[in-house]
């Protein structure tokens, strides 16, 4: 099989970048950073639920997640649900095999020459710092799999429903209206499974539902930020494969 169609070209490329960000996302997600702090300004300290002092600590995969959710529309926008459940249910598979790569190098004996580095003046421990990056619990491990599945799964059902009701109009409708539905179960699936079920972890629910909502309020907000963005790539993806192509596709998806 080759790739002479533009169709198929696309095909590859949107399914490509959407598998890529969403492993990508899984290995920075290990580092935590202060939205407030990025930004110059002071904590917002929210009390919420009974929990005090809540700020906005987030994972570094939320920087690649709204491309993902961007990626999943249009895909399902020109190609269709089984097109996207295919990719996602792949995208898992390929991220549960890269932690049992990376489980695999952690085990390896280190070189004696490699694990004591200076790296900008500081002393560092090579191989636990690999193993700190890199060794994430299988409770997260977990939780973030089964999150990134079942948002898609929500995010490509609601994108349809709400696509029968407006046909082809309203874009950022769908688009948007999707995925903030769908981010909403993604931060509350992974919080749970990760820090409530996991007996490590002494989480109550309100803690669990008060960081939640934190989350997705910052969520919330990129996503509303997103839409131009969204339709960019509407605009370049058109015109890439010409207005006829690109209408007898989006007709076709939505069979």
């Amino acid at each position: 099989m080759t790739f002479k169609t533009k169709e198929s070209r696309l095909l590859l490329i949107l399914g490509s970048f959407f598998v890529a960000n969403a492993i990508l996302s899984e290995f920075i997600g290990v580092k935590i950073f202060t939205v407030e702090g990025t930004l110059g300004i002071k904590p917002f300290d929210i009390n919420l639920l009974g929990v005090p002092n809540l700020s906005y600590n987030m994972s570094a995969g939320v920087l690649t997640w709204p491309l993902i959710f961007i990626m999943t529309d249009i895909i399902n926008e020109y190609f269709g649900v089984k097109q996207v459940r295919f990719l996602s249910v792949l995208a898992a598979i390929l991220i549960s095999y890269a932690f049992f790569i990376v489980g695999g190098a952690m085990k390896l004996s280190p070189s004696d020459f490699w694990v004591n580095q200076t790296i900008e003046g500081q002393p560092l421990n090579m191989n636990v710092a690999f193993a700190g990056i890199f060794g994430q619990g299988m409770w997260i491990i977990v939780g973030s799999v089964i999150a990134f599945l079942v948002g898609q799964i929500a995010d490509v059902f609601i994108f349809h429903k709400i696509k029968k009701v407006t046909g082809e109009r309203a874009l950022w409708l769908r688009a948007t209206g999707s995925t903030l539905i769908s981010q909403f179960i993604d931060s509350f699936v992974v919080i749970f499974i990760a820090f409530y079920l996991n007996p490590q972890y002494h989480w109550s629910w309100q803690m669990v539902a008060a960081i939640g909502l934190v989350n997705y309020t910052y969520k919330f907000v990129v996503a509303i930020l997103m839409t131009p963005a969204l339709y960019l790539v509407h605009y370049i993806i058109d015109r890439y494969l010409g207005k006829d192509l690109a209408q007898r596709m989006i007709k076709m998806a939505g069979r």
